[in-house]
């Protein structure tokens, strides 16, 4: 009898260690839909896709915010909605992205590499989502943005989606009053204020979360100036210039708008840039 009842211990632990629950699994990049919360090993390889494409994101194995961001550039770049969710045919994408990255030149200048391919949304079928997406060269000048009468621009031909996004949220805010802390509380305001200004249009190509004073500004990004975007910051303000034009609560009682042809000195501001742009 006893040795009946420590075979069927055995047995039964045989079962147990065999039936390990589907939480313990190792999780493959594609085996699932990622989004802010997610967690584990398919999490750190989408990180590190992202990164080799040009999308930085921390390899954390935690689904944040930054990924999100960087997923929501790609799928931007890709012309997916950017929904910032990685879905199976956004994660076939990124994958074919990174084999092309892989087999292409570095990139110059920390470059975002634009993917220009046309590509339908995320319940695409495999075999389209599987095709390689064609990078757009970063070389050569930048082009200029132009100012229309109304005092809102008109992103160049050959802007990036990023600084498309950029220019279409600053001008919805372009001609609205200055009010010293506006758009500080919620990027959703009747008035805003220098460091507000740049905030928001930062904001519009998800580069923020929420708004940062001048003084943040001066530390945020990288150093030096951008090809595309270049931002001016110091302790008391802050502008920048956005395909060749000027965005700046400065000279707007005169102009009308935040956008301006103008120049001005940029003696004692900090330059920086959006890493890529």
């Amino acid at each position: 009898m006893t040795r009946l009842r420590l075979s069927v211990t055995l047995i039964a632990c045989a079962v147990l260690l065999g039936a390990a629950p589907a939480s313990a699994a190792v999780r493959h990049l594609g085996d699932r839909t990622l989004r802010v919360g997610s967690t584990g090993d398919d999490v750190r390889s989408l990180q590190r896709l992202l990164t080799r494409s040009g999308f930085t994101a921390t390899t954390d194995g935690t689904f944040g915010q930054g990924t999100r961001r960087a997923v929501s550039r790609f799928q931007r770049a890709a012309t997916l909605r950017p929904t910032g969710v990685a879905g199976p045919g956004t994660i076939r994408l990124l994958q074919a992205a990174g084999r092309s990255a892989d087999a292409a030149p570095p990139a110059t200048d920390g470059g975002v590499t634009a993917l220009t391919t046309p590509r339908p949304a995320e319940q695409q079928p495999a075999s389209a989502a599987a095709a390689v997406p064609t990078p757009v060269s970063t070389a050569g000048p930048a082009g200029t943005a132009t100012l229309r009468g109304d005092g809102t621009a008109v992103a160049p031909a050959d802007a990036p989606p990023d600084v498309v996004a950029m220019i279409d949220a600053a001008n919805r805010i372009a001609t609205l009053p200055y009010r010293y802390g506006g758009g500080h509380a919620s990027f959703d305001d009747t008035a805003y204020d220098c460091s507000g200004s740049v905030s928001y249009a930062l904001h519009g190509a998800d580069l923020l979360d929420s708004p940062l004073v001048s003084g943040d500004l001066a530390t945020w990004g990288s150093p030096g100036a951008g090809r595309w975007v270049t931002i001016y910051a110091n302790a008391d303000h802050v502008y920048m210039f956005v395909a060749g034009l000027r965005f700046d609560t400065s000279g707007q009682k005169q102009s009308g708008s935040r956008w301006q042809t103008a120049t001005r000195t940029n003696a004692g501001f900090v330059v920086r840039h959006p890493a890529g742009l």
